[in-house]
């Protein structure tokens, strides 16, 4: 679309589509480096938004590096210290583990947390417009040379080097450049329900928990204003959420999770129950000539694992430092940004991979009890497992080969002389990691990783069970 005689135009260097956690972090990133940066979005702040909201101390870092942290904190939420796991009888502790200097995690609801992250692109010196609707992109012999965006005074044509659509899931930047579909995904197995709750004591106000009992899973992490947040991820059931259903199916959960509503026995339930279903975790084609996809709108995980902050900030931070010192130079430019979306990849798939495991909606597996079994006696276990939430640690560097077939002997152990079951689930947890390995040359075989970089590596499949009859 180019622009219109009727539409009141003016120049910038960067538009940001969406000023929340993506958004406001690639602000900040650019506007510390001297460019003129408009960040557009057509809600107003403080406002909410459909959000889970755990930060593990990497996002705290990550807070901290955008200099956001002191604004977030003045929130009032507490320091979650530790983390809780319980599973199949078996219930982990561990502490938390300083990940760039930073040592707790937060639960912080979205409406405080996206107004202070604005705040603080304004202070960086970013413009953030509230109000305002990206309605087209405009285009220039294929290469995306602004937005057209409505507010309360009328249209506007906005031209820019870069537009980061920073946006969401329904990305209006994604479907307008056309990448919309994503060219990898996976639905996810559960559904996420929600609510917050009035807490009633200081004994758990510094452990953020979880509980697993059959296929059902639940958390209650402490939150500012003296609530703490209540999920639970039932397995998905298609059921559409009508009015009355999410309350029915949030009640009929905790009532599957013993734990935790033993966490909540004395709680006042505070607001409704929100419902997150259909759920699907992707990649988006996130670069092209002129544009960028930060945060969900380009990549998107199961809230599971609870990534989706943390990966909006870090990721919006890189992009805005990799695309400042290129912007008047197209090609740099547009090399700058592939590399930037490639580095993604790379360091997302297998955490992509692991929390589309967990988001199956199944029971725990074999080799899952046996870890949480081992990990209940073992602190450095259960610490070094707790540094996968916080990605300072991947999956495959604690459930590499070794580990794999420690578990499965475990397992095999305890379940003799009935070890069907347990073979069955050793034949799926070689299937899946055939299928990672697989994904993986896919994926680079597509020119989707870095040229440079060392591809993640997954662990190759455990055969314990070669010699072991079925049944």
């Amino acid at each position: 679309m180019d622009g219109s005689p009727s539409a009141r135009s003016e120049k910038t260097e960067v538009v940001v589509v969406g000023a929340r956690c993506a958004g406001s972090a690639a602000a900040v990133a650019l506007a510390r480096a001297g460019r003129s940066v408009v960040v557009l979005d057509s809600a107003t702040f403080p406002s909410d938004t459909l959000s889970t909201h755990l930060l593990w101390p990497s996002t705290v870092a990550e807070l901290r590096r955008a200099g956001a942290l002191a604004r977030v904190r003045a929130l009032g939420a507490p320091e979650l210290r530790s983390a809780f796991a319980a599973g199949s009888g078996f219930g982990i502790h561990s502490d938390f583990r300083p990940a760039d200097g930073a040592d707790y995690a937060l639960c912080v609801r979205r409406t405080g947390l996206d107004a202070a992250l604005v705040a603080t692109a304004r202070a960086a010196g970013a413009q953030v417009r509230e109000r305002s609707r990206v309605e087209a992109l405009l285009w220039e012999g294929g290469r995306v040379v602004g937005v057209r965006y409505t507010d309360d005074t009328g249209a506007h044509d906005l031209r820019s080097a870069l537009v980061v659509g920073a946006d969401g899931r329904r990305s209006t930047v994604a479907r307008l450049t056309g990448a919309q579909t994503p060219w990898l995904a996976a639905p996810s197995g559960r559904d996420c329900l929600f609510a917050y709750w009035r807490d009633r004591d200081d004994s758990w106000r510094h452990i953020a928990a979880q509980w697993r009992d059959g296929a059902d899973l639940g958390t209650a992490f402490p939150c500012d204003d003296g609530l703490v947040l209540s999920l639970v991820q039932p397995p998905a059931t298609g059921e559409k959420t009508r009015p009355g259903v999410a309350e029915r199916r949030y009640t009929e959960a905790l009532q599957r999770l013993p734990g935790l509503t033993e966490r909540l026995a004395g709680c006042e339930r505070v607001g409704r129950v929100r419902a997150a279903t259909g759920i699907e975790s992707y990649f988006r084609r996130s670069a092209g000539p002129g544009w960028a996809l930060a945060g969900d709108a380009g990549h998107f995980k199961d809230p599971v694992t609870a990534q989706g902050i943390r990966d909006a900030l870090h990721y919006g931070r890189l992009l805005g430092e990799t695309a400042a010192p290129a912007l008047h130079d197209r090609a740099a430019l547009d090399d700058a940004l592939r590399e930037w979306e490639r580095g993604r990849v790379a360091e997302c798939l297998e955490i992509f991979q692991w929390t589309n495991r967990l988001a199956r909606g199944a029971a725990m597996s074999s080799l899952e009890i046996e870890l949480y079994r081992k990990a209940a006696a073992d602190r450095e276990l259960a610490a070094r497992v707790t540094e996968i939430f916080s990605r300072t640690t991947r999956p495959s560097d604690i459930l590499g080969p070794a580990r794999s077939v420690e578990l499965a002997v475990r397992a095999l152990g305890h379940a003799f002389p009935s070890v069907g079951p347990v073979c069955a689930d050793l034949v799926r947890e070689a299937r899946d990691l055939v299928a990672d390995r697989r994904q993986l040359r896919e994926v680079a075989a597509a020119g989707r990783l870095p040229r440079s970089a060392p591809h993640p590596v997954l662990p190759p499949p455990t055969t314990v069970c070669s010699g072991v009859r079925h049944g």
